[in-house]
């Protein structure tokens, strides 16, 4: 009877810890050749950079751009896959590509009348920027049509470490681990305080993922809940996570997962 007690109290050990882990399901993948893997959109385009070349890739075509001149790509925005933003942080400098990876516009901070150096930038709505001006600590939108320069909200305690745009949101990790929410009026929101971790992604107000020590998770700030996220590959450089689908990527390539988040 001892035996079966000490049985049944692993098996309820084991279940317990399962369930408090998340197992995707793969669902296919694709072999590319990045420095920098920057997510998908929704019509199954893959955008990465190899050799400062910056890839759209799909089943079917293939398409670049590239410029040499402006130096490392720092960031790539494919919030609205019509209307993408390059960053070059070193040269000030953001280029819009549409969907054909054609440049449509290009931007120097440098040249304004009012200096700006931005260090983060990203899709605010159709027209707009957001922009982080390490010359004041703030942060700011810019309309794309009037170039109309506006800052909002107060100076920032600390530096920008990771950040996340969308239509309504500027987030960001400071530099001491507090993730924060500027929405476009200025008011500013401390969302939590966070652990060190390798890389992020903010994927709604109240969860962020994260990798740390080689290991994805999921933080639910609502719950306060962390849950660990158990994947195939061993090593991995980065992850992308957009509609219910995990892309892990690795030296070989992408997979993708379906992933039911709690």
């Amino acid at each position: 009877m001892k035996k079966y007690y000490i049985l049944f109290l692993f098996l309820a050990a084991f279940i317990t810890v399962s369930a408090q882990e998340i197992v995707p399901i793969a669902v296919d993948s694709i072999a590319i050749k990045a420095d920098k893997f920057f997510g998908f959109d929704g019509y199954k385009n893959y955008y990465y950079s190899n050799n400062n070349v910056i890839i759209k890739k799909n089943k079917n075509s293939n398409l670049q751009f590239q410029d040499l001149s402006l130096g490392d790509v720092t960031k790539v925005d494919i919030l609205n896959p019509l209307k993408i933003i390059v960053f070059y942080e070193k040269f000030n400098t953001v280029v819009i590509l549409d969907n054909q990876m054609n440049e449509m516009e290009r931007i120097h901070f440098s040249e304004f009348e009012n200096p700006i150096i931005a260090t983060a930038v990203g899709v605010a709505d159709q027209n707009k920027l957001w922009i982080f001006n390490a010359l004041n600590q703030k942060i700011a939108l810019f309309d794309l049509v009037s170039k109309n320069y506006q800052t909002i909200g107060n100076s920032l305690d600390g530096e920008v470490n990771y950040y996340q745009t969308d239509y309504n949101y500027f987030q960001w990790i400071s530099k001491n681990g507090r993730l924060n929410t500027c929405d476009r009026y200025g008011k500013i929101l401390e969302v939590a305080q966070l652990n060190f971790a390798e890389a992020y992604q903010i994927i709604s107000p109240n969860e962020i993922l994260f990798i740390k020590d080689n290991t994805l998770f999921v933080r639910d700030f609502s719950a306060n809940k962390q849950t660990k996220i158990q994947i195939v590959e061993k090593s991995f450089r980065n992850f992308y996570y957009k509609d219910q689908i995990l892309s892990i990527f690795t030296n070989e390539g992408n997979t993708n997962y379906k992933i039911n988040l709690p």
